[in-house]
């Protein structure tokens, strides 16, 4: 056993799990489906959001089916759907180390393996509920399955691999099919085999990631929509649409439909149109039977649904009259560090900076990956340095695949209209591989004193240190200047001792090579710190300062360290669940009225806004019905449907209303108002004066600061 690779897992485990038990809810948009998910098999398989089985969350299944048997086993806690995550992220530490070892040797292996627990977007990633980092795992697991038979010829080690890209589909759909480009080619360079039994089995490969991949997609797809969910966020209620349109073209062009603005200030009567929904008006029932769920061009954007350009008006009830905060300022005073940056201003509401090729070194992004990139570039230098047509060895062959997997992914982002910064983990594993293969290589050629090659160590600690200082700097404000100072220094220091014993021979030499590879990684460790030490972001995580300062994020994991150079405290937005979650604990005085007032119902209520059933569903295991998906505005329901749901006594209490009008559409609302009697809030809520809903943090009220107001009604019919 390697006993260097120990500490190595300790950190990953430190850095992606510690602190994830004081997150009651994580990303809420995900537990609440599955708390939904533990109650029936129908509302497990297709994963949906609500207890009724009326709409789906926006990605497949296979992520929460996993985080549901973990629920299943230890219970529904932040913690317990968290957890897979951070397994998944040590999982890919290990797995890199694996994959490099056995071509670039022992050192190589480690450097990869700490780069990779240490590169910051990961460590934010994985102690979270979000997907990423079990993708990642999943992608890198089809890897070592190649790499390991492809040298040996082995035809069902190659169709498991790409068999586990088609599981990654089902993960996160088209965003799994980033690294094909990388797969396909590696397996033509290094796949042992006559070119004809090659080509079929290339053929055989494919076509087994085609049958896993739309495996669910065509399943769900082929069942009448009057006895599924609705597709949550899809336009057509198709989930072949929401792969290759929502979950696909569109993270690229930007281009996102306005439905999501439907029934929401500045949004009013647009999408919504309702007109080829199925005829049928039989409710959903707890035990699975399905709902009614077609629909056409409406589509509610998910967690991630937030940026591009209509990113802020999809947020309706936020947006000023250009779909943009007043005199651009966030609520609460928030704001994004005004960093430099190559070309590039904040890019977008979450701060994905401006398109272009040198996005990733922008002050957006540059924290997340992109720290060790300049070491990656010239240790690729080193690695090609005597490659010769005829001589394509396996170093050569391992280096393109990660290459090929690193610049279509570094290409897209750095084009791509709509995406989060926690997206870039996808280049974390090429970035890691590659600067330990590189880093040893250029060290060999240091050590060797080969020519102009020797000199490519030296220089890329001081590019990477310099790098390192340009990203911290900015944020010397709230992190004090000791930081990128100290690294700028160290680094200037141990280029110019490199240089100096170039050409000669001390027995400490060896120990300034590793030094400078430990000054390099001063930004990304610190970086990756950082969701633990100033509080992380459980629905949109990014690493950083002020990564927990995002609009829709929040997990209170952290321990807000100051570093007395600045104030490092952020605004609250929200109750429980940490900032920007928006779901406060359950209010007792809801929960005891509407049970008390309980006549049989087999939904305790139904909302517009899924934020309002998240504590219920997922502290009480409350059978809650959500009226429109993420945003409130999918076409989930018809005003016939609702009317047959209450005639048929499943549900009578609606709550409307919640984020700064986040209410759902228009015709659903007006219906509740105006077959339903308004329950004075001093009767439901607590500490509220009659008729006033109190501004307090206990309660589902007012919430997020936006001045939107939930309201309950009661509809007899």
């Amino acid at each position: 056993m390697d006993l260097v690779l120990l500490p190595i897992v300790l950190l990953a485990a430190f850095l992606n799990g510690y602190g994830i038990w004081n997150d009651p809810y994580a990303n809420s948009y995900y537990t609440t489906a599955v708390g939904s998910m533990l109650s029936n098999f129908h509302n497990f398989f297709y994963a949906s959001l609500d207890s009724a089985g009326s709409v789906t969350v926006d990605k497949p299944p296979v992520v929460f089916w996993i985080q549901t048997a973990f629920a299943y086993v230890f219970g529904l806690h932040g913690w317990s759907v968290i957890l897979p995550q951070v397994l998944a992220g040590i999982g890919s530490v290990l797995l890199i180390y694996f994959m490099v070892k056995p071509t670039y040797g022992l050192a190589a292996a480690r450097i990869s393996a700490l780069a990779m627990a240490t590169v910051p977007v990961v460590a934010a990633v994985s102690r979270t509920n979000n997907i990423d980092s079990m993708l990642v795992f999943t992608l890198l697991l089809g890897s070592w399955f190649l790499f390991k038979r492809s040298k040996q010829g082995s035809a069902w080690c190659i169709l498991v691999a790409f068999g586990l890209i088609g599981v990654a589909f089902n993960m996160k759909m088209l965003q799994a099919y980033m690294i094909l480009p990388a797969f396909y080619l590696f397996y033509l360079l290094a796949f042992q085999a006559k070119w004809r039994r090659k080509i079929i089995l290339l053929i055989g490969s494919t076509a087994v990631l085609a049958v896993v991949s739309l495996s669910w997609a065509v399943t769900v797809d082929s069942i009448p929509e009057d006895e599924r969910p609705y597709i949550g966020s899809s336009e057509t209620n198709s989930v072949m649409e929401l792969a290759f349109g929502y979950n696909g073209l569109a993270r690229l062009t930007g281009q996102q439909n306005t439905a999501g603005n439907a029934g929401m200030p500045n949004g009013m009567g647009q999408g919504n149109n309702r007109e080829n929904r199925g005829d049928s008006i039989s409710g959903p029932n707890q035990t699975g039977s399905g709902v009614p769920g077609a629909g056409q061009d409406v589509n509610a954007p998910d967690n991630d649904n937030m940026n591009g350009s209509n990113g802020l008006n999809a947020m309706g009830g936020m947006n000023g009259p250009n779909g943009n905060f007043p005199n651009g300022q966030m609520p609460n005073d928030m704001e994004m560090p005004n960093g430099r940056n190559f070309g590039g201003g904040m890019g977008g509401m979450f701060g994905t900076g401006e398109k272009g090729p040198l996005r990733l070194f922008q002050t957006e992004l540059s924290g997340q990956a992109s720290w060790l990139l300049p070491v990656v570039l010239l240790g690729c230098i080193a690695l090609f340095a005597g490659l010769r047509r005829r001589n394509l060895t396996n170093k050569h062959k391992e280096a393109m695949f990660w290459l090929a997997w690193l610049l279509p992914v570094a290409a897209f982002f750095s084009v791509a209209g709509f995406f989060h910064q926690y997206y870039l983990i996808m280049l974390a594993p090429p970035i890691a591989a590659l600067t330990g293969a590189g880093f040893v290589a250029m060290w060999k050629s240091y050590r060797d004193r080969d020519g102009w090659q020797a000199w490519l160590l030296p220089v890329s600690v001081l590019l990477t240190t310099l790098f390192g200082w340009y990203i911290m700097q900015v944020y010397n404000d709230t992190i004090g200047a000791g930081w990128s100072i100290s690294e700028l220094i160290a680094g200037i220091l141990i280029t110019v001792i490199l240089i100096v014993m170039l050409h000669r021979t001390h027995r400490w030499k060896q120990s300034f090579i590793i030094a400078g590879f430990m000054v390099m990684l001063i930004g990304p460790i610190y970086w990756a710190f950082t969701p633990i030490t100033y509080g992380g972001n459980s629905m949109i995580p990014a690493a950083g300062p002020t990564g927990s300062n995002g609009m829709f994020g929040g997990s209170g994991m952290g321990m807000p360290m100051g570093s007395g150079a600045g104030d490092t405290e952020m605004p609250t937005m929200g109750g429980r669940g940490g900032m920007g979650n928006r779901n406060e604990e359950v209010d007792t005085a809801t929960l005891n009225y509407l049970k008390e007032h309980n006549t049989g119902e087999t939904y305790l209520f139904a909302t517009t806004d899924y934020n309002q059933a998240a504590p219920y569903i997922i502290d009480e295991k409350a059978s809650v019905i959500t009226l429109g998906g993420f945003s409130g505005s999918d076409p989930v329901y018809t005003t016939e449907e609702l009317e047959q749901l209450v005639k048929s006594g499943q549900v009578k209490y609606f709550m409307v209303g919640g984020m700064g009008g986040r209410g759902g559409n228009s015709e659903i609302s007006d219906w509740i108002k105006e077959h339903g009697t308004e329950i004075p809030t001093s009767e439901w809520q607590t500490g509220t004066d009659s008729g006033s809903a109190d501004n307090g943090d206990t309660g589902n009220r007012a919430g997020f600061g936006f001045g939107g107001q939930t309201t309950l009604y009661e509809v007899k019919l």
